[in-house]
């Protein structure tokens, strides 16, 4: 199997990266081994601290294979973390994660630099993608990731953990797209749970595209859209004034939870479309 290795930025020298059975050097991402199915196996881990002087840290900031990591400018307090895709990925068989964590005060904003497009693999493979972020008393979280591209022929699970001390405060955006340009979508099943102070705040999850349980397979569940998205805001400020149901366009909702948390649906007939509403959400909530 050969991926494509791009650098950031226009003009990036081009690279390839070869998968096989040899023993990966250290530090490198572990590789499938024999007889078992073909895949990359990666890991990006993220550490953000209080320094004290009222800005955020990263004592930890790594990243593997194609989970490349670059700290940037955050607003205020906050670091700032870009994931960069340095190879194409996830392909059926991948297994891909990102770890975040989040100390006491600390600021914290991680975002991606493009879309992630689920491509399928040469054995028809199931891809894996894992987000686990974990906040402590009075921390700062803001996963702002790019649009994930549900490709013809793909096969991906996302999974999106989340566990939040009770002065912790959240937001969380997730965008999907169900196939290119004139283009059917993959199968996708994407699953979101959310605790607070070790209780259950949110547990939900989608499935669409070819293949989907429960008759999900058609157009009937999203009216016909080709962009799903959602934005969490989970703040303590909302225990004292919680927001409240409302409708924000014909196929976009407001929905509080049970605890200071609210929760934002939307479709839209395409990604920018669907930014556009979760960006209003966004701004209307104090983000």
């Amino acid at each position: 199997m050969t991926r494509t290795a791009t650098g950031a930025g226009a003009g990036a020298a081009t690279a390839t990266a070869t998968v096989t059975g040899a023993a990966p050097a250290a530090g490198a991402p572990a590789r499938a081994g024999a007889g078992a199915p073909s895949g990359l196996r990666a890991t990006a881990r993220i550490r953000a601290v209080a320094d004290g002087r009222g800005g955020t840290a990263l004592p930890l900031l790594t990243g593997e294979g194609p989970l490349a990591l670059r700290r940037t400018r955050g607003e205020g307090a906050e670091a700032g973390v870009v994931l960069v895709g340095a190879m194409s990925a996830p392909l059926g068989g991948d297994h891909l994660t990102v770890e975040a964590d989040a100390g006491p005060g600390a600021r914290l904003v991680l975002r991606s630099a493009a879309a992630t497009l689920a491509l399928p693999g040469r054995g028809g493979q199931r891809a894996r993608y894992d987000v686990r972020l974990t906040l402590a008393a009075e921390s700062a979280v803001r996963w702002l990731p790019e649009q994930l591209v549900s490709v013809r022929g793909s096969d991906l699970r996302v999974r999106t953990r989340a566990e939040l001390a009770p002065t912790a405060r959240l937001l969380l955006r997730e965008e999907q797209v169900l196939g290119r340009s004139g283009e059917p979508p993959g199968l996708l099943r994407s699953r979101l749970t959310v605790t607070r102070e070790g209780r259950p705040l949110l547990d939900q999850e989608l499935a669409c595209g070819p293949g989907a349980p429960g008759g999900w397979d058609g157009p009937a569940g999203l009216a016909g859209h080709r962009a799903v998205g959602q934005l969490l805001v989970v703040d303590p400020d909302f225990a004292s004034a919680p927001p409240q149901a409302a409708m924000l366009g014909e196929f976009a909702a407001a929905t509080p939870l049970a605890g200071p948390a609210v929760l934002v649906t939307a479709l839209a007939p395409d990604a920018l479309r669907l930014r556009e509403l979760l960006d209003a959400a966004c701004r209307a909530y104090g983000w």
